[in-house]
């Protein structure tokens, strides 16, 4: 497991494993706020692009001097307005992440880096795509003393993560889980391409979201009728499809 945390440098240096004393460093407009999360420390923005049902998240860590901050899934086209807020809020954004690769829109990692040049992307080892790094299952994304643990979520492409706040007296509660397309709020993305499976998609969210306590905060990288933000426990009860067990899953999911 690595753990990649922000100092005041503008470049990787180096990876060193868990258990080294170094750590790697690297260097339409809706929102929510941080209030519902009861952290002081935690600045979060969801913000909404129109075209592609996106959400783009804004987190930072208001206790640090710098105010380190991440976009979870930028968008391209909205990119300038994501920035724009960034700025107008004082932050220092470091990193660019996705949840996986985006068939139904352009990332914003690159269009953000050549604007913020100090700006590192981030996505999935297994993805197979471009990016300045790659994390895997059970890597650590510090910004500032707050953390993302990594959670590999495959079945709708194959290099599907989760990113999930810490757990500890200094992170934010109750806990958030930034779910891509794995799962969706009362849904869950389409497993017919780009590696794609159906089987795989069941036991991620059963294995690795739904083991998270159920006061967990799901906030997903789409959605088509309004809705924002879910929790575990409703998911576990209410998700039409992943409540059910994976016989059904398996068939309402591939008609």
């Amino acid at each position: 497991m690595l753990r990649f945390r922000w100092f005041e440098a503008p470049f990787i240096q180096s990876f060193k494993p868990h258990n080294s004393p170094i750590r790697a460093q690297m260097g339409s407009y809706s929102t929510t706020s941080s209030s519902a999360q009861n952290s002081p420390k935690l600045v979060f923005r969801q913000l909404f692009e129109k075209e592609s049902s996106t959400y783009t998240y804004l987190l930072a860590d208001a206790s640090h001097p710098q105010k380190p901050a991440l976009l979870i899934d930028p968008v391209d086209k909205t990119a300038d307005r994501d920035l724009a807020l960034v700025k107008e809020l004082g932050l220092k954004l470091i990193y660019a992440i996705n949840t996986h690769v985006h068939a139904d829109h352009i990332t914003g990692s690159g269009l953000i880096k050549t604007k913020f040049p100090g700006v590192k992307s981030i996505i999935s080892k297994a993805s197979n795509a471009k990016a300045d790094i790659f994390v895997e299952p059970g890597d650590k994304i510090y910004f500032g003393d707050i953390f993302l643990e990594v959670r590999a979520t495959p079945g709708h492409t194959l290099g599907c993560v989760t990113y999930v706040t810490g757990d500890g007296p200094n992170q934010p509660q109750p806990r958030m889980a930034f779910t891509g397309d794995a799962l969706l709020i009362r849904g869950c993305g389409r497993t017919d391409f780009q590696g794609g499976s159906s089987d795989k998609l069941y036991d991620s969210v059963h294995s690795q979201i739904f083991t998270l306590p159920k006061d967990t905060l799901l906030y997903p990288a789409h959605d088509y009728k309004g809705f924002t933000v879910s929790s575990v426990g409703e998911e576990m009860l209410y998700n039409p499809r992943l409540s059910k067990d994976k016989v059904l899953f398996w068939q309402e999911h591939l008609l």
